[in-house]
């Protein structure tokens, strides 16, 4: 392979040829061999949305060339159309402020803008240079926090919400499909009083949307920017009403209602916006888990186990036992959880490393975190895909499993006394008969009272009849 001289502050180093990044960007993937976690993509394309407002707001308070501006802008837009995503290749494990990656986007605009400019990169000056130009009135440490948070919601907006949404959607079409069956409930894993099958899944829905509620009102506080704070929150070398000016930009690139940072010191030095809202993905995700171990509970089976539900059969569950089929969408969903859990303990202790003005775990705060918001998102709409829309329930089932259950004796309570209703449930239980048999045989309840005290269906509550 052949090789170009790029030159930085620290002497010349080789590049391939074939790439558009620089000697900082090489010299990155030689010293942070570390894992194979790349940077996201979306960090990539939200400090390119940045470089792009910067330019425009550089070029309006007129520190940078209309030419440049226009060129910076247009490698930008080809950044963002996906065309050069292999020539970011640095990891994660790199410096804590991001520096490598903030470089290698500079790098790629400034050697693309030479190739649109004179048609191949030669030597080692530019027309655009990557710190003068694409880098003008910025700093890693406002453009790489400003990054994380616009990749952050770009990807809940798009992504996540309406994965959640749709969750919602179908979970509301299933509870008014089943909202007239009738189930025994639960609690302590034990028989309890009787519920719809469609109140058991509107407690999933409101769960969900709960969760909605709580990332939405965690965003307006996250679409803070400290752009315009450059190295340490002070505004060093940036031309007046830049970060304004770089914010309008960024609002109208994105469509998305970025605000500047009332202190620019507090969002570069900590990241606690990012925790909260992890910390939302983590409540979410143990809403998920719930739902999801409900449904393979409420699945078990299909002749040995609870029964009620009947999940659709994906694929084969056994290499050994023909014929087996299992709750893998629930298992997956339950994997994901426990993931976006873990993840939420890693932003936790990265966000505690914010040291006097900079914070140095940036990279695994917002690696960590889109990690979650896309396991989320994916794994939502695999379940409400391949699970819950094909949900069906047993309804010989429920109704045995209703017969048999001892705690309907629980609407006798009001008529008879708890003490004497107790009697009939252990009475029914030691003799294996049903309550009505129970009741009778003691002689503490008529047939016909029985008949019009106990009704499963009235016991669901007054909305159902």
């Amino acid at each position: 392979m052949g090789y170009r001289i790029e030159k930085d502050s620290l002497g010349e180093v080789k590049v391939p040829i074939d790439k558009l990044w620089g000697a900082q960007t090489e010299r990155a993937v030689h010293h942070f061999a570390i894992g194979n976690e790349i940077m996201p993509i979306a960090v990539i394309y939200a400090i390119a949305q940045i470089k792009k407002a910067a330019a425009c707001s550089n070029c309006d308070c007129g520190v940078l060339p209309v030419e440049k501006k226009q060129l910076i802008a247009a490698c930008c837009d080809e950044i963002l159309e996906g065309k050069w995503d292999e020539h970011f290749p640095l990891l994660i494990w790199q410096t804590g402020s991001g520096t490598q990656t903030n470089m290698n986007v500079n790098e790629v605009i400034a050697n693309r803008a030479e190739m649109i400019k004179n048609g191949e990169i030669v030597g080692t000056e530019r027309f655009i240079h990557p710190n003068d130009d694409v880098n003008r009135s910025q700093s890693t440490n406002d453009v790489f926090p400003s990054a994380m948070r616009i990749a952050a919601i770009s990807s809940i907006v798009h992504q996540l919400l309406p994965a959640l949404d749709g969750l919602c959607e179908i979970l509301k079409i299933k509870q008014k499909e089943f909202a007239e069956v009738v189930q025994i409930g639960r609690t302590h894993l034990m028989d309890a009083t009787p519920l719809t099958v469609g109140q058991t899944l509107s407690g999933y829905c409101s769960q969900i949307e709960h969760d909605i509620d709580a990332i939405r009102s965690l965003m307006p506080q996250l679409m803070e920017l400290p752009i315009g704070g450059t190295a340490v929150g002070t505004g060093l070398n940036t031309p007046d009403n830049y970060d304004v000016t770089v914010i309008k930009y960024l609002c109208k690139f994105t469509k998305l209602p970025f605000t500047l940072s009332a202190n620019k010191f507090e969002a570069m030095s900590s990241h606690d916006s990012l925790v909260a809202m992890s910390g939302a993905l983590k409540r979410t995700a143990v809403s998920l888990m719930k739902i999801a171990n409900d449904f393979r509970l409420l699945g078990s089976g299909p002749r040995s186990g609870i029964g009620e539900f009947i999940l659709p059969a994906n694929e084969p569950g056994s290499s050994i036992m023909p014929g087996k089929v299992n709750p893998t969408q629930c298992e997956a969903l339950a994997m994901v959880c426990a993931q976006v859990i873990g993840n939420d303990s890693a932003i936790a202790i990265g966000a505690m490393q914010g040291h006097l003005q900079l914070n140095v775990f940036m990279p695994l705060i917002i690696y960590n975190l889109l990690n979650s918001i896309y396991l989320l998102s994916d794994a939502v709409n695999s379940f409400h895909k391949f699970c819950v829309q094909g949900l069906e329930v047993n309804k010989e089932r429920l109704q045995t499993n209703l017969n048999q259950s001892l705690m309907l004796v629980t609407a006798l309570n009001p008529h008879i006394g708890y003490a004497n209703a107790a009697k009939i449930a252990q009475y029914a239980y030691a003799n294996n008969l049903t309550l009505k048999s129970a009741a009778l045989q003691l002689g503490l309840v008529s047939e016909e009272d029985y008949d019009r005290w106990v009704n499963p269906k009235k016991m669901c509550g007054k909305n159902i009849d």
